[in-house]
């Protein structure tokens, strides 16, 4: 009898992302393939580009502010100390 090994279950938190409708297709795809990286990149700034056209440079403002949270975890991570190799 053969067994087979089933993939591991991703976690809450991921399938959650994955959810969202088109940000989630994004990133699956991205995460499947690094090559996909420059066409969400040019999407993203083209969906920024048109919510400034529609409500004008507060866009810029509440992008940037959903950005500090990012920023203080890349903060973190950078700063973060390593254990002494040998």
């Amino acid at each position: 009898m053969a067994t087979f090994d089933l993939p591991a279950r991703p976690s809450f938190g991921l399938r959650l992302v994955h959810a969202v409708p088109v940000i989630g297709w994004m990133i699956r795809d991205v995460s499947r393939d690094l090559s996909n990286l420059p066409y969400a990149v040019v999407t993203l700034l083209t969906l920024l580009v048109l919510a400034f056209q529609v409500w004008g440079p507060v866009v810029f403002t509440l992008t940037a502010l959903c950005i500090v949270p990012l920023m203080f975890a890349f903060f973190i991570a950078i700063s973060w100390p390593f254990p002494a190799r040998r």
